[in-house]
């Protein structure tokens, strides 16, 4: 059996007319803000306040800014309005308990054994030695 799979999920059903369930509510919600102001307030309260809603409404159903509704657009000004800007990098430094560690045994290499001299260079070239020695008997 066969489903059909929805193709354009970000586009909103139509409910009245040409607008979307959102656009109603914001147009008609604005829309009847507005007319309630004009009908009961004198006309220079109406132009304050009544027209800023009206004008906020039709933006919020109808005006897209970068393909995305308009209400997000507000809230992304809210939240850079109200975060902090100066982000500063802060090394998390984490808490080491240092403990003293005194190794109970001690691991001898058979070719290290002997007395270590007062000169490093003669140290290392008899060390050196006992290296190509010891490689050459395994052979």
């Amino acid at each position: 059996m066969q489903f059909e799979v929805p193709q354009f999920i970000e586009i909103e059903d139509k409910i009245f007319g040409p607008l979307t369930w959102r656009q109603f509510i914001y147009v008609g919600g604005g829309g009847a803000i507005a007319v309630v102001l004009f009908l009961v307030t004198p006309i220079y309260i109406f132009i304050l306040i009544g027209l800023p809603i009206g004008l906020l409404a039709a933006a919020l159903g109808f005006f897209p800014i970068n393909n995305r509704p308009f209400s997000y657009f507000l809230e992304a000004i809210y939240n850079y309005t109200r975060k902090q800007k100066l982000y500063l990098w802060r090394q998390k430094r984490n808490i080491v308990h240092k403990q003293s560690f005194a190794p109970t045994t001690t691991i001898e290499n058979p070719i290290l054994r002997g007395n270590p001299s007062a000169n490093p260079k003669k140290d290392i070239a008899s060390l050196a030695r006992r290296l190509e020695l010891n490689a050459l008997q395994k052979k």
